[in-house]
């Protein structure tokens, strides 16, 4: 899980450099007033979040995978000890 929130970190990081650029190019506009780091904030959210899902399906994929594994070796142990309760 921190691989996978790291790897979405650096990806929000790696837009927000990316679109700085660009604003500081005069590429994209400025914010209004002084709302240009908002701007830029926002702006990055808005890139990172759909190449987070692309880039990143199987990472998630795989966190998913070790949480359900998880989740059901509890269920398990939750079973064994309910059983063990029954029988004594």
């Amino acid at each position: 899980m921190l691989r996978y929130t790291l790897m979405r970190l650096g990806i929000f990081a790696g837009s927000f450099l990316a679109l700085w650029g660009l604003v500081w190019l005069g590429v994209l506009p400025r914010g209004l007033g002084d709302s240009n780091l908002l701007w830029v904030l926002l702006l990055a959210v808005v890139v990172s979040a759909p190449l987070s899902f692309v880039l990143l399906r199987k990472e998630r994929d795989a966190m998913s995978a070790g949480i359900v594994a998880k989740v059901d070796r509890a269920k398990v142990r939750l079973e064994a000890n309910r059983s063990a309760e029954d029988a004594a």
